[in-house]
């Protein structure tokens, strides 16, 4: 699977199920902090908590727009091979075929992608 094709479908939580990060996760946090310091990434990475509100189809990705007047933002699914002028902003990690013997692939997917055009940071005419 490459990083810009559709995902599997795959369940995950709600968000009412979904567990947030707690003093439990610290030593997880330390760890993933040292790597991203390691490769330069500690300002261009984060963490979000995956979960779902509605099924998202393998063949369909979530798109983010926003105004930047309004200070809104957008989400909405649409065809993972149909969306245009979008740019991944979250990817997910997956279970690589690295330890079973199988054929290595990405370890990530995307999961939500923005639109450029709404005005997303990169866009002509737009401020961070």
């Amino acid at each position: 699977m490459g990083n810009q094709e559709a995902a599997p479908e795959q369940t995950l939580p709600t968000f009412e199920e979904a567990k947030g990060l707690g003093p439990q996760d610290s030593q997880f946090v330390r760890d993933l902090v040292e790597v991203l310091e390691k490769h330069g990434n500690l300002d261009r990475f984060g963490l979000c908590l995956l979960h779902e509100h509605f099924p998202v189809a393998g063949d369909e990705v979530l798109v983010e727009t926003h105004d930047l007047a309004a200070r809104t933002l957008q989400i909405r699914v649409e065809k993972a091979g149909a969306t245009g002028h979008t740019k991944p902003s979250q990817w997910r990690f997956v279970k690589t075929g690295h330890d079973s013997g199988e054929v290595e692939s990405h370890a990530y997917q995307v999961i939500l992608q923005c639109s450029p055009i709404s005005g997303c940071p990169g866009s002509r005419g737009t401020a961070r």
